[in-house]
């Protein structure tokens, strides 16, 4: 394998992260299309291959976007209404142990200072929220949809496909955010997508486009660990 061949694959990874603004500039199909199909050659338990995936894009994109909003809006005045919107599954856990609940406030309120927004301000903090369910003003958004028949082996399977859609998308000039935050309106947004939520559970979405080099958001970069503080070798 050339080096130059590795760095390619290595810079590629490395300079992927999470976009929190984008352009107004449309992503062609046959580029996602592409992308998926890339994508789709993740490994998955027995080939089973349990990704669902719905990109939506103009008045579908549109109309998503204004129904959570609006649900989100209504849960932020009116926070009884909490169990009206729960996930279909637990992304994060009950009770936050150490070091991970040190590593969870560390990026939150990274961001939160980077944008100004101090402790306390609650209304700036739910405009930052609202965000995420404009898709950061990404053009596409991708949902990942999984049979409920399956287990949590297939959501792995999913997240590794997941994987392979960002860097491929990275690698094609464009940039993403992985979103699990819609996970909480999920009969809306399967509602939108035509999906039966009797049978298919949300499983996480990914905004897709071009950032936006000018927003000081897409400035934030988080860190990481080093190799020898999550590896143990065994010789």
């Amino acid at each position: 394998m050339s080096l130059e061949r590795v760095q390619h694959v290595d810079q590629t990874i490395s300079t992927r992260h999470s976009v929190r603004a984008f352009l107004n500039q449309p992503v062609e199909k046959d580029t996602i299309k592409d992308i998926l199909r890339v994508a789709c050659r993740a490994p998955s338990g027995t080939n089973i291959q349990p990704w669902n995936v719905y990109v939506v894009t103009g008045g579908t994109r549109d109309e998503l976007v204004k129904r959570v909003c609006e649900a989100q809006m209504e849960l932020f005045f009116q926070p009884h209404l909490k169990e009206k919107y729960q996930e279909s599954f637990a992304y994060y856990p009950d009770q936050w142990l150490s070091p991970f609940i040190e590593r969870r406030r560390e990026n939150g309120w990274g961001l939160y200072g980077l944008l100004g927004i101090e402790k306390g301000e609650k209304e700036k903090m739910a405009q930052q929220l609202l965000r995420n369910f404009k898709l950061f003003d990404a053009p596409v958004g991708i949902f990942f949809t999984v049979h409920k028949s399956l287990g949590i082996g297939s959501k792995m399977d999913i997240a590794m496909m997941m994987q392979n859609v960002m860097i491929a998308a990275k690698a094609r000039g464009l940039d993403t955010c992985p979103q699990a935050a819609w996970n909480h309106f999920h009969p809306i947004v399967l509602d939108v997508l035509g999906v039966d939520g009797t049978e298919e559970d949300l499983v996480c979405a990914i905004a897709l486009g071009y950032a936006d080099p000018d927003e000081i958001v897409n400035s934030f970069i988080t860190p990481r660990l080093d190799v020898e503080d999550f590896t143990v070798f065994l010789d």
